[in-house]
């Protein structure tokens, strides 16, 4: 039996927790989804739902409601969660599990603001047909907004 350590993994590939984040579901009176641009500046030109990481010590629902007046300016409230789903970066070990989450706007979505992040810059409602034809993150993503119960969708390759 060879008892001698094993070769140093590099940093990039050492293994780690899954990232956790959460995102909204939220249709408006006309049955369109909201979406945001995915990475800064709008770069790859890919859509998902909005949202982002969970804080410690703060329910995945708070962190929702947090990530959703950071990312749209909008005040939600959260209901049932609709979807899990996971993706991950083969090459770096980046792994993450969104839990996605039935919402309802407690307003109108305000016309100026910023993210304090600086990620989202673009926001909009559009139509399941509409997001059909865009570039979007997770591939269930339609299915758990306009359907029903609870999905699982399981590990996706990260887009970049």
């Amino acid at each position: 039996m060879d008892n001698s350590p094993a070769p140093p993994q590099s940093a990039a590939m050492k293994p780690r927790s899954p990232r956790i984040a959460v995102r909204a579901l939220l249709r408006d009176a006309q049955d369109r989804l909201l979406i945001v641009n995915a990475y800064p500046g709008a770069r790859l030109g890919l859509w998902c739902a909005p949202g982002g990481g969970v804080e410690t010590g703060a329910s995945l629902p708070d962190n929702l409601i947090r990530e959703m007046r950071e990312e749209t300016g909008l005040t939600v409230s959260v209901g049932a969660p609709a979807l899990v789903n996971e993706f991950h970066d083969p090459e770096t070990g980046f792994h993450q599990v969104d839990i996605y989450f039935r919402c309802t706007a407690e307003g109108p979505m305000p016309e100026v603001w910023a993210d304090p992040e600086g990620v989202v810059s673009q926001r909009r409602f559009v139509t399941r047909a509409d997001l059909a034809r865009l570039r979007h993150k997770p591939d269930s993503l339609a299915g758990a907004a306009w359907g029903e119960g609870l999905l699982y969708d399981p590990l996706e390759v990260i887009v970049k």
